[in-house]
């Protein structure tokens, strides 16, 4: 417990460790313009992770008008928090200006920026994001040899870097406009908490600790508690960015 505590203390999200359904009934909610995942969980006190596996989503980003979307009934667990204060309407305002300035807005319209991150590594994607064995994966897992270097996707402030159960050594990293990037299974964290980084720069090193079956990388792309499909974000191109 003593990690989650950490993790709720930056702020940072409080990551799925496990999952079990509050009932087998459910309601239904239609969805209407301008409906997405995370509104529609707050409306109905849920969490949109909770909506994701409940639903089997394959892509939680894409909702489409008229779309059925099951809502868990009873009482549900809530599986992501943020416990940083609201700050006041003009700060935000001016920090939201200064953010905008810096990183592009990735969910403008349908289209998404994939020049924001880079590849963490080189290497195949052996597990992709979505439904995996009666469960929901949140992210990628991408194969390297032990010891791998795993850089920064983006310029940010790592927010966690210590042990969580499931994920082994696990960095997270948050940057601009609500995003972070997960990094775990890592054979060794290389970096501490409350450290600015560079894209590119060397967070940790490819493992096999917590819930893996082999030497890889699990990465991870969050926006408000939700976790996104990374493939959606990361270039074509497989670039990656190299900084010591």
């Amino acid at each position: 417990m003593k990690g989650w505590e950490r993790v709720r203390q930056v702020g940072a999200l409080a990551l799925l460790l496990g999952w079990a359904s509050a009932c087998s009934q459910s309601l239904s909610h239609q969805v209407r313009p301008g409906d997405t995942l995370y509104s529609i969980a707050r409306k109905y006190g849920v969490s949109p992770q909770e909506l994701a596996r409940h639903n089997a989503l394959p892509n939680p980003d894409q909702l489409e008008v008229g779309q059925q979307v099951r809502i868990p009934a009873g009482q549900v667990r809530q599986t992501a928090v943020l416990s940083k204060p609201r700050a006041s309407a003009s700060r935000r305002s001016a920090a939201t200006a200064r953010e905008s300035s810096r990183t592009p807005h990735l969910e403008g319209g349908s289209e998404i920026d994939r020049s924001f991150l880079a590849w963490p590594l080189d290497g195949p994607v052996t597990s992709s994001f979505g439904p995996r064995n009666g469960s929901f994966h949140d992210g990628i897992d991408i194969g390297a040899p032990l010891g791998t270097p795993v850089r920064a996707a983006a310029a940010g402030k790592v927010v966690f870097s210590d042990v969580l159960r499931g994920y082994g050594n696990v960095v997270i990293v948050r940057h601009a406009n609500g995003y972070l990037t997960v990094y775990a299974h890592n054979q060794a964290n290389l970096v501490k908490e409350g450290q600015e980084v560079r894209q590119g720069e060397k967070l940790a090193e490819v493992g096999q600790t917590g819930r893996a079956t082999g030497a890889s990388l699990h990465f991870e792309v969050r926006k408000e508690n939700l976790a996104r499909d990374p493939l959606r974000y990361l270039p074509q191109d497989r670039r990656t960015v190299q900084r010591e």
